[in-house]
């Protein structure tokens, strides 16, 4: 019983540092990734996809994204959803491939991002938080109504602890690292 409650908070934490990673892979930092086009969604033929379905993206150069739809038609498409999306870069079309030139970050558009991953770090440190509250009630409604012994239980809560450290930890990493790489010129 206790595992079972130990197991489900590892997960969901796991799943709040996995939400956070993804997150934070689809600000722009100056570098070009391809996670940047990769929630774009293109509608062609009536019908909404997503980019990663019509066009393979790549990075042939550090501040640049290269798009080849796999059909040629499309190309309008997805020139229409990059202009559309709220990404900021003017696409360069040339009749087979859309180059987006990724233009390098001003100071102040460092500091708005870094703030930006403060709060989303913050916010994950908050969603971990929350996991291990909502455990810890289960664990003492098993200790209340004696499914478990008053020993277990606070073995249990310190387990309980460790594992949240252990997470908050890997947030403070993840958001450190991040920093680090808005803040490189």
């Amino acid at each position: 019983m206790i595992n079972e409650a130990l197991h489900d908070a590892k997960e969901r934490m796991r799943g709040a540092i996995a939400s956070l990673e993804h997150d934070l892979s689809t600000f722009r930092t100056g570098r070009a990734s391809p996670q940047i086009v990769e929630r774009l969604h293109v509608e062609m033929y009536g019908v909404e996809m997503p980019l990663n379905q019509m066009a393979s993206v790549s990075v042939p150069e550090p501040q640049q994204l290269a798009i080849r739809p796999y059909d040629a038609n499309a190309i309008s498409a997805i020139e229409r959803a990059i202009l559309k999306s709220d990404i900021g870069i003017m696409p360069n079309n040339d009749g087979k491939i859309i180059r987006l030139n990724i233009p390098r970050l001003t100071e102040e558009r460092r500091r708005d991002l870094a703030k930006m991953f403060g709060k989303r770090v913050e916010e994950a440190k908050v969603a971990v938080r929350n996991v291990r509250r909502d455990i810890l009630n289960d664990l003492r409604e098993f200790n209340n109504e004696k499914l478990i012994a008053e020993d277990d239980f606070y073995r249990a809560q310190d387990s309980l602890q460790e594992l949240t450290d252990d997470f908050v930890k890997q947030i403070d990493t993840i958001g450190s690292n991040k920093h680090d790489e808005i803040m490189e010129i």
